[in-house]
């Protein structure tokens, strides 16, 4: 088994609670709103989204499992990997990801992101196919940013 990993950070001016509120607690019914096109629906399979618990989002052309391990109010971390669906296959095991959003000096965020992808033998990934991954994941960032900034009194 092979082991890749990469941490990411993105900056924001909307403080920590409020991204990990939208972004992270209420994302089965935020992310629908925001994205109709590309996200159909998020449901729980298993649990109520604590640790343990099993969400999955279906998409236009697909779906994703993901197993939540942490969910942390208080320090705003998050962790959970990708069990099944869309981006598993014969060559990838799974994505794991640890989401932590921190204060910046500014009174906005930092959120850093490491991503660990376990692939089956010697694969490796390419730089394309990492880069395209860490685009979407910033673009849910972006999107889920502008709905706060355009409504500010939402997750506070």
């Amino acid at each position: 088994m092979g082991v890749l990993t990469y941490t990411d950070e993105h900056i924001s001016t909307i403080p920590p609670s409020r991204i990990f509120k939208a972004s992270i607690i209420d994302s089965h019914n935020l992310m629908p709103k925001l994205l109709p096109d590309a996200i159909k629906s998020v449901e729980f399979i298993k649990g109520d989204g604590g640790a343990g618990s099993i969400k999955q989002i279906n998409f236009a052309g697909g779906f994703v499992k993901h197993e939540i391990d942490e969910v942390n109010e208080k320090t705003f971390t998050y962790k959970y990997s990708l069990i099944e669906g869309m981006g598993i296959s014969d060559k990838i095991e799974k994505v794991s990801y640890d989401i932590k959003f921190e204060d910046s000096p500014d009174n906005g965020t930092i959120a850093k992101m490491t991503t660990t992808i376990y692939t089956h033998g010697d694969f490796e990934l390419k730089e394309e196919e990492l880069n395209a991954g860490k685009e979407k994941v910033l673009g849910l960032y972006k999107v889920v940013e502008g709905y706060l900034l355009k409504n500010p009194d939402a997750y506070v």
